[in-house]
């Protein structure tokens, strides 16, 4: 069984008097430490996925494994536990709280684990150990996204989950925000899945999942994935 095991995965939604068919029969598999990449145009399912992952959202049927236990069968309590202690969440607008400075961006996330990494030492490693007492209006927006990371990586996740985190950032701020999440995956043993449109960045994947219309279309196994200095897009 791999680290991340998605079977027959569904997420309908109403609308209307209509249906709304977000994931139809979803399946792929992705193992631990890969950085892997979910890959499609708009409407396609993939946050959808990213959602289900993290515990933000359900699936109406199939399986979601992941280490060994299925999320799909938890229970309201026990998600709320599986979000808090095994999970880290990167989101394209940062989703900073504006009237905290960037250390205490990264507290409040860190105060809710018991065994997080030093704050300080984290804001250090993304490059912000000077800007770590300016308030979010402070900062650029590749700033703010290192923030955003630094928050995530903090609580020592298991898996880091990421939705088009550099889409609202220049190209050299993007390549930086991608070495970090690189890094996460071949570093620290972290599980890094980015959603995104952008095809010009799968080649740094270890595998790349393809969706399209709700569905998996397709996976690639990349064995030799490319240095981020080497992609341009």
């Amino acid at each position: 069984m791999s680290y991340i095991d998605v079977k027959d995965s569904y997420k309908r939604y109403n609308s209307g008097s209509s249906e709304i068919i977000a994931n139809n029969g979803v399946t792929f598999s992705i193992e631990k430490g890969e950085l892997a990449i979910i890959l499609g145009s708009s409407g396609a399912g993939k946050s959808t996925v990213l959602n289900i992952l993290g515990g933000m959202d359900t699936n109406d049927d199939g399986t979601i494994s992941i280490d060994g236990q299925d999320i799909s069968k938890l229970n309201r309590k026990d998600l709320i536990t599986y979000r808090r202690s095994d999970v880290g969440f990167v989101f394209q607008f940062y989703n900073l709280v504006p009237n905290l400075t960037a250390k205490e961006n990264v507290e409040l996330a860190s105060a809710i684990v018991k065994d997080s990494l030093d704050v300080e030492d984290v804001l250090k490693k993304v490059g912000l150990q000077k800007r770590m007492n300016n308030f979010p209006a402070q900062l650029s927006g590749g700033e703010q996204q290192r923030v955003s990371i630094a928050r995530a990586i903090a609580k020592k996740p298991k898996i880091l989950l990421c939705d088009e985190p550099t889409g609202a950032l220049d190209y050299e701020t993007g390549k930086q925000v991608l070495q970090l999440l690189q890094d996460m995956s071949r570093k620290n043993g972290a599980t890094v899945i980015i959603v995104t449109h952008n095809g010009m960045i799968a080649p740094i994947a270890d595998r790349v999942i393809h969706m399209h219309d709700a569905k998996v279309k397709s996976i690639e196994v990349n064995l030799n994935p490319k240095e981020i200095a080497d992609i341009e897009w």
